[in-house]
């Protein structure tokens, strides 16, 4: 009756393991940093573009909508307020993460998944190293530092496509979109917008890391881990976006 049960349980026990031996690395030695560096290249450097399109259009989009709403109520002034809320407490972490995720969560499933059909990995072992601490650690901690940079870049070009629309659109001036936006965020919107991105990166990195390394069946394996690799980072991302938003709203209640 119980068996149904038995393989989801045992691949998240199979998950926390994964999560806590590559916790426990990042303090033990070796610390593989060139891979860390290359690995931030990739991730940071390699996602800036998307993410800055991503961020610039959100704002955008962000500004027209919610201009229609405010214009009803006479306080179209309030655009930069709502922008620049929106973006720090969920759209810049959510949208980022998700981008990271489809880019890097599947790059690192299908690099890490062809190492292991190739027995690139059973070969690592064999000469006494540790794939944990060479795969998947330099990946965790470089997604968990980029990351959070790239969140704080979309936010930043967000607002501003929001003030493009503000300015070309809605005659709002400079000074009162960017005094809107300035003063609306406090120290909890910050917290919150620094706090998911962290989460996401170690959701994101295990998650492309732990459907690499149990990849199995060859070329069709790569692609099926890589697969369930994007799904699995993005719906956990969206789970535990509600999750932080909830801890934050009670906080503040």
């Amino acid at each position: 009756m119980l068996d149904p049960l038995k393989k989801p349980v045992n691949e998240v026990q199979d998950f926390f393991l994964l999560t806590g031996r590559a916790l426990r690395n990042i303090f033990r030695r070796p610390h593989y940093w060139d891979d860390v560096s290359l690995q931030m290249d990739t991730i940071g450097v390699g996602s800036l573009g998307i993410v800055a399109i991503t961020g610039f259009f959100s704002g955008a989009v962000m500004a027209l909508q919610m201009s229609r709403a405010l214009a009803q109520y006479g306080q179209v002034g309030k655009t930069g307020t709502l922008v620049s809320l929106t973006l720090a407490r969920e759209l810049g972490p959510v949208l980022t993460a998700l981008m990271v995720a489809g880019r890097n969560a599947s790059g690192i499933a299908s690099e890490l998944g062809s190492m292991k059909v190739t027995e690139q990995i059973d070969a690592m072992r064999a000469l006494g190293t540790d794939p944990v601490q060479k795969l998947v650690t330099p990946r965790l901690i470089a997604i968990s530092v980029m990351l959070p940079i790239l969140t704080v870049i979309a936010d930043f070009v967000g607002m501003f496509g929001g003030f493009i629309i503000a300015d070309l659109y809605l005659s709002l001036s400079p000074k009162q979109y960017w005094t809107t936006v300035w003063q609306a965020l406090v120290w909890n919107d910050v917290a919150q917008g620094l706090l998911k991105p962290l989460v996401f990166a170690v959701v994101i990195a295990l998650i492309g890391c732990y459907y690499g390394l149990r990849t199995t069946g060859g070329t069709q394996g790569v692609g099926r881990s890589t697969t369930q690799a994007v799904v699995a980072a993005t719906v956990l991302v969206f789970i535990l976006d509600l999750m932080i938003t909830k801890i934050f709203v009670w906080q503040a209640s």
